[in-house]
Order: C-alpha cells, then structure tokens, then sequence
C-alpha cells in the first residue's frame, strides 16, 4: 500500500453541499477512491458536526441554507485547522480572496469535475499526511505533530503561538495575511486579541529566525498584514 492509500484508508471527507444530486455524486467517486464520507446538507449543522466526527477534510460549499459558506469557514478557522477546500458558482475575483483570506486551503468554481474534486482533496491531504510545511528548498520546516521548526537546519525555539503564527504564513509563502486571519488561528480557545499581539508574536518570530539566518524574512505591508518572504 502506498502513502496515498495509506491516507485515503482514514480520510474522512464531510462534504457539505445541499444539491442532493452533486452531494451524491462526489460521495460515489470520493468513495471509489478510498475516501469515507460524511454528507450535510445545511450550513447550521457543520460545525456540530464537525465537533462530533473525526473529519480529516471538509469540502465546503459556499452557498447554502442556514448558513453560508465564508462564515462557516471563519468559525472552523477559531478552534481547528482541518483542511478545507470551498466549491462555488460564484467565480467574482472578491469572492475567491474572501475564501482564501479566511483559511480556505484550496478553491474550485462551479461546474467541476467529480474527478477534479477527488484530484484536490488527495493533493491537499498528502500535505497534511505528515503534518510538515517544507518551503523554499527546505529552508525552513514546520512539524505540525512536534510544533517544532527549524531554520537552515537550526531550531527555531518557538512558542507553540509563535509556531502558529509561522505554520500559518508558510502555508502560502508571499501571500499577505491579514492580522485577523492570525489572530483566528493562534489560540485554541475564544480569547479576544488585539493586533499589537499579532505584532508582538511576529516580532519574537522575526528575531529569532534573524538569529540564524541575518535576514528578515516576514515582509511588514502597513494596513494590511504580514507575508513570509524566503529567498532561495
């Protein structure tokens, strides 16, 4: 057996979408190729459902009853970061960003291939299967199940915070994260932080990959938010 049926072997995919039509046609090939699944059909029964099973994915519709997809995908982000692909009709640029900006790992419009669905959800889970980011010819690498991190070969030392915080700008080198987006992602409780937390923890992380490397590698963009930048 390989890692890819190793993974779809205890993969649980909920799918959430309320075309019964469209829901049962991704649970047939997600099935056929290895992947249990879990169907709801509202968007006010994810997150107890979520909080009752043991979902390795959630494919995420936008649209829905009860409640839409972009909020949804804001609460899962408070306590969990289970991967989450979002699938909609609606292509409109703002709509793809709002998606992605509030820790969607992947995006597909509406009208997919059931084949192209089944292609992202194994790509998105053989990222997750050994909890480890590599970024940049592994410059740096993040071990979700140890929370360690290590810059060129030397421990970073972080706090499990400041590994958060830093698990989740590599996820998309480049890619500008608000501080809200980082504030959602650094406890696992409901604690309110302000944005001068988010400031500190970037600069405990900036100080201490400083150390090992003399470079600044998280780019500052004012009234925005913060990106990793690794040069090669």
């Amino acid at each position: 057996m390989n890692s890819a049926d190793k993974i779809s072997a205890k993969a649980l995919v909920m799918i959430v979408e309320d075309e019964i039509k469209l829901a049962e046609l991704l649970k047939d090939y997600l099935q056929q190729s290895g992947y249990p699944t879990l169907w709801v059909g509202r968007g006010d029964q994810v997150i107890e459902s979520l909080r009752a099973n043991p979902v390795a994915l959630v494919l995420l519709d936008l649209m829905l009853p009860g409640k839409d997809g972009i909020d949804i995908c804001r609460e899962i982000r408070q306590f969990s970061n289970v991967p989450i692909i979002m699938t909609t009709a609606r292509i409109e640029e703002i709509d793809r960003l709002i998606g992605l900006e509030l820790g969607a790992d992947d995006y597909i419009c509406k009208p997919y291939s059931p084949r192209e669905v089944v292609a992202r959800v194994k790509a998105v889970l053989r990222r997750q299967q050994s909890g480890e980011i590599a970024t940049e010819q592994q410059r740096l690498v993040l071990d979700g199940e140890t929370y360690r991190a290590s810059l060129d070969g030397v421990s970073l030392n972080l706090t499990r915070v400041e590994f958060r915080l830093l698990m989740t700008l590599a996820a998309r080198p480049g890619k500008v994260f608000a501080r809200d987006t980082l504030m959602n992602g650094l406890y696992d409780d409901y604690r309110v932080v302000s944005d001068r937390t988010v400031d500190t923890h970037v600069k405990n992380v900036r100080q201490k990959a400083a150390v090992i490397s003399g470079e600044d590698l998280i780019r500052s963009v004012y009234g925005v938010g913060y990106s990793l930048e690794i040069p090669g």
